[in-house]
């Protein structure tokens, strides 16, 4: 038996847009994996659920405008709960899980039941698309811990969290209260959250993810308006401007004007 499987219900939350290879992609390695219940939201329009995938519970949530990755992260949340989940793992669509990914999130939040877990991410290069050995692409991006399997982490940093790849269990969740819903599209709702929430943050050795190959979305120019408007968001309700290093690139780029002096951000 698997440690997720001894655990109580595990169900993995997945948003998605387009991405369908991805998708798919994931679904199969999750359908080779411990016992769980795939939530995957789809966000303005129904998921894209062809082919080979593990049980699914499937949602959609209104899109209007710019990507809503709280809300559908929250809807998620919400479906998982109703299916009796005791442990939620959050993955992003681009994400492939490690072959122990689970069974390392569950042992954690067997351990630290009142944390937010999260795991080393490895952003595998274009063309780079395994779905068997994932351990010999193993290279977790340095801005972050990994520590080795097995091996919990406290991270007083919470700026530091990511949303790619997260877990919590299901009373953690509720007390943690969800993404603030006023972002929308890229950008700080997963900062804010993890300030927001309550919950000490905690590095899972060996619950890695491989991140597919895609543009980072800040170079994506129909993102900008959505950076800089969630990046007031955030300073309106923390007092201090979030994604620095993104607005400074996107500064020097000539896409906005940030001066954190003068308190100035705005779309050029």
């Amino acid at each position: 038996m698997s440690a997720a499987a001894g655990r109580g219900a595990v169900a993995v939350v997945t948003v998605v847009r387009g991405r369908a290879d991805h998708l798919a992609r994931q679904r199969r390695l999750l359908a080779t994996g411990p016992a769980m219940t795939h939530v995957v939201v789809g966000m303005g329009g129904a998921p894209d659920l062809d082919g080979a995938g593990p049980p699914t519970r499937a949602l959609t949530v209104p899109a209007p405008g710019p990507l809503p990755l709280a809300r559908a992260r929250n809807a998620g949340a919400a479906a998982a709960l109703d299916l009796g989940a005791g442990l939620l793992v959050f993955l992003d669509v681009d994400c492939l899980p490690g072959e122990e990914l689970i069974d390392r999130y569950a042992d954690a939040a067997a351990a630290r039941p009142d944390a937010l877990l999260a795991g080393p991410v490895t952003y595998l290069s274009e063309g780079v698309l395994p779905e068997r050995d994932l351990h010999r692409h193993l290279d977790p991006h340095p801005a972050r811990p990994s520590p080795e399997p097995g091996v919990l982490v406290d991270e007083p940093r919470r700026e530091l969290f990511w949303s790619l790849s997260f877990a919590v269990t299901a009373r953690a969740w509720t007390a943690g209260g969800g993404f603030c819903e006023r972002y929308a599209g890229y950008g700080a709702e997963d900062t804010d959250f993890a300030l927001s929430c309550g919950l000490p943050l905690v590095w899972v050795g060996g619950a890695h993810a491989l991140h597919q190959h895609h543009p980072p979305a800040r170079t994506d120019p129909d993102r900008v308006a959505e950076i800089v408007g969630n990046a007031r968001v955030f300073r309106s309700r923390r007092g201090w401007w979030p994604m620095a290093g993104w607005l400074r690139e996107l500064d020097a780029a000539g896409a906005v004007e940030f001066d954190p002096e003068r308190d100035v951000l705005r779309v050029v």
